[in-house]
């Protein structure tokens, strides 16, 4: 009797149970076995996300069920990633191009995007934005994107980070307007005044790096750790953003489980934390002003 093919939507179960079995750490772009198994199974099977459940009762060919079971397995014995082994991620309705030289994008920063970073945006479309610690181009890509008369500037030290950076402008063909810079922070950038100056920065402490899954093994130490107490590269986002932002300009940055040491470290600058629905906290933005007198 010949075989009844696995369908897409029993393939996603059958993967979620696995996942959720083998307790994996989820945070590089779900955090939910079920929607894991999803992506995974769409990527092997070259389906659109667009399609969702129109397609699962779709019968799967060998090669795809084979590719299925080999990313599966990849996934739970070494603990990979999954954005990893595809290559592809998904930011601010954005897919991009990962791979182990950047970290994968997840920050909540592509919800303020998504609203305009609203209320607190100084100018219609930011008309002059840096992204400092790109990584693999996600916030200035989805800043561009979003903001399609700004010119945007995407900056990282790590030479990797910027070829996939260069790799995600070309393929969303957005060269005119983004602009990628190898730099230590502010270090190399020539004098200018930014409208959003936006980070995404290593801000993990030393013993909470001790302490991460072994997912986050596989991600560049250099986009995570960031000194004794997790704030050293936002310390000098602090000591030099004051002259690189505008007038009425904002600085929005991401520092995650960090929050309570950055309060305790700067008590007096009055930070605002937006409301995140999805993806979590651990967001402020600071007005220009309120940075000069810190």
């Amino acid at each position: 009797m010949p075989e009844t093919p696995e369908t897409v939507g029993a393939a996603i179960e059958r993967c979620a149970r696995a996942l959720a079995r083998a307790r994996v750490h989820f945070g590089h772009g779900t955090d939910n076995a079920r929607d894991e198994a999803a992506e995974l199974v769409f990527y092997a099977a070259r389906l659109p996300h667009a399609q969702g459940s129109a397609v699962y009762g779709e019968p799967l060919s060998r090669r795809h069920r084979a590719l299925i079971d080999a990313l599966l397995e990849e996934r739970i014995k070494r603990r990979v990633p999954l954005a990893y082994l595809t290559h592809r991620a998904f930011f601010a309705g954005l897919e991009l191009y990962v791979d182990e030289r950047v970290i994968v994008p997840r920050s909540p920063i592509a919800e303020l995007i998504a609203a305009g970073v609203a209320p607190w945006v100084p100018s219609p479309g930011g008309r002059r934005i840096l992204d400092m610690g790109t990584g693999s181009g996600a916030i200035a890509l989805a800043c561009a994107a979003a903001f399609p008369r700004a010119r945007v500037d995407a900056v990282d030290i790590s030479t990797g980070a910027l070829a996939v950076t260069r790799r995600n402008v070309r393929r969303l063909k957005l060269g005119d307007r983004v602009k990628v810079l190898r730099s230590n922070h502010f270090s190399a950038l020539p004098p200018c005044r930014y409208h959003i100056i936006v980070s995404n920065p290593p801000y993990v402490g030393r013993a909470e790096m001790r302490a991460l899954p072994r997912e986050y093994a596989f991600e560049p130490r250099i986009a995570l750790a960031s000194g004794p107490d997790g704030l050293d590269s936002v310390r000098a986002i602090f000591a030099a953003a004051p002259r690189y932002l505008a007038d009425q300009g904002i600085l929005v940055v991401e520092v995650g489980n960090t929050e309570r040491a950055l309060m305790r470290a700067f008590p007096r600058l009055p930070f605002i934390w937006p409301e995140i629905a999805i993806g979590g906290g651990g967001v402020f933005v600071l007005r220009a002003a309120d940075l000069k007198e810190k």
